[in-house]
């Protein structure tokens, strides 16, 4: 088996949205683009489940991913946290305190806030789901806390503003 990735981008509503998807499953996406230290292949149909979830998402018909992910970005602890937060349900959040505890890692609050910021499978791995204690905290995919926002909202988790109808 090689070892090679299949780009494919999806236009949504935060954004043009550029997903990875190795041999063993979602590698990478994000706002943007990627650039993987891995050969990159020409299969299209490795790139269909994922785009179509993706679509579903933003669409409001599906709350739970399917798509297996690729842990090969992430390592040690940074593996660890990631892994906790993928578990996190749809229309609801936890705090960088929360998940430091549910991650069972010594890494601190801060630590975790530097562990989103990183995250290579933005959305997939909802990182948009982690808040501050006394608001919504940083976000660095798309435009910023707007995108965060935005997703929250979409997921129910806040409420729509005025701006928003």
């Amino acid at each position: 088996m090689t070892d090679t990735v299949t780009y494919a981008q999806v236009d949504t509503p935060v954004g043009p949205f550029v997903v990875a998807v190795s041999e063993q499953g979602l590698v990478a996406s994000g706002w943007g683009r990627l650039e993987l230290p891995i050969d990159t292949a020409d299969d299209p149909a490795r790139a269909e489940g994922v785009v179509a979830e993706l679509r579903a998402y933003f669409d409001g018909d599906l709350r739970r991913f399917e798509t297996p992910i690729d842990w090969r970005l992430t390592s040690g602890s940074r593996r660890t946290v990631l892994k906790a937060l993928h578990g996190v349900p749809y229309g609801t959040a936890v705090t960088y305190g929360e998940l430091a505890k549910l991650s069972g890692t010594s890494v601190p609050p801060r630590g975790i806030g530097s562990i989103m910021g990183s995250n290579p499978i933005p959305i997939f791995v909802p990182c948009h789901r982690v808040i501050s204690g006394t608001g919504l905290g940083g976000f660095s995919g798309g435009v910023g806390v707007e995108t965060k926002r935005w997703l929250l909202t979409h997921e129910g988790y806040l409420q729509p503003t005025l701006l928003d109808l």
